[in-house]
């Protein structure tokens, strides 16, 4: 249906005005999913769909509780800004309100999809970025105990770049049995905060002798100054101590990488802008998620692009995808298709 120009006809206001649904989905995972601070079974989600003249624009987020963040919070907040939404709201608009971090980045990759719909051009193009190529992505072992990552791992050899959730006592133990199970296999690791200034020369020396190419957060966010000018053959990445292009400055001469989540920056506009700011300041670049859906990981894709790291595995640990997903084999990421994003 299209609107005429003709004066004794008006357009329905329908046509005229966004049309906006905000919902919570949950998405069961394959087993469990532990890392240091806990466990869970379910990937609880936000989802926003918007809709108008008759194109619609998807984005998904997690709010994790790491950063006091709630699915019915972010719902809650989303439904509140629905008349600003519905009158034409702004990706640059968006990020001005104050909203939950996971709130803004399931409306701004919405509102991306929508305008990459509406205007047939892809969300790279709408970027200024190349059109996308398939990207290695790492696959998340849980923390568990020594045998069982090393089995772990040893099931998931095939992939070419594994991710061993560590931060718990044992952790050199877990290192050795998994190097032993996949001699070949380049490894990175996530301590989530679990470790502590006292075990960091000792737990560096254990990556180091074991090959692991990079050690996400080992301190917690708030204690990491012991990183500062500390000599190292690791790379060693911040997440939980990295947000957005502010908090940059003060990640100089602690880390050597950062891990850009949409869920952290509040969206791929924001996310962007913060890539080319560290990359400005040498930083090397890892591109993460949290655990959700290919349509989470769609947008987070286009800075899969420019990163030197890439941790996209969420689909792949749960118990089914949504349609349209993702394309994975052997731990090479396919583009996401026009269907699903962008």
């Amino acid at each position: 249906m299209s609107c005429s120009p003709k004066p004794q006809a008006a357009c329905p206001a329908s046509l005229k005005r966004m049309q906006v649904e905000v919902t919570a989905e949950s998405w069961p995972i394959a087993g469990s999913f532990t890392i240091a601070r806990g466990s869970k079974t379910k990937a609880e989600t936000v989802l926003v769909r918007l809709t108008k003249s008759g194109a619609t624009g998807h984005g998904e987020s997690v709010p994790y509780a790491r950063y006091q963040e709630t699915v019915p919070q972010c719902v809650e907040a989303l439904k509140a800004i629905r008349p600003q939404i519905e009158a034409g709201l702004t990706r640059i608009g968006a990020a001005k309100l104050g909203l939950p971090k996971a709130a803004q980045n399931a409306l701004d990759c919405a509102l991306w999809d929508l305008e990459a719909k509406s205007s047939g051009t892809p969300a790279w193009g709408l970027a200024n970025l190349h059109p996308p190529k398939p990207a290695i992505t790492a696959y998340t072992l849980s923390l568990d105990t020594p045998e069982a990552m090393a089995a772990a791992a040893a099931k998931s050899a095939h992939y070419p770049l594994l991710k061993l959730k560590l931060g718990h006592e044992g952790d050199v133990e877990r290192l050795a049995a998994i190097r032993a199970a996949v001699p070949r296999a380049r490894l990175i690791v996530d301590a989530n905060e679990g470790w502590s200034p006292a075990i960091l020369p000792e737990m560096l020396k254990a990556c180091e002798t074991y090959g692991v190419e990079l050690v996400e957060q080992p301190l917690p966010a708030g204690d990491d100054e012991a990183l500062r000018g500390l000599k190292r053959n690791t790379i060693i990445c911040a997440d939980e101590s990295a947000h957005d292009i502010a908090g940059l400055a003060h990640l100089r001469g602690k880390y050597d990488a950062i891990n850009i989540k949409l869920d952290k920056t509040g969206g791929l506009t924001q996310a962007l802008a913060l890539a080319k700011a560290a990359k400005a300041m040498d930083f090397k670049i890892m591109v993460g998620c949290m655990l959700a859906t290919s349509l989470a990981m769609a947008p987070a894709f286009l800075l899969a692009q420019m990163a030197d790291y890439v941790d996209l595995d969420g689909p792949l640990l749960l118990v089914k995808d949504r349609p349209h997903g993702i394309a994975y084999h052997n731990g090479i990421m396919q583009p996401p298709p026009a269907d699903l994003w962008g």
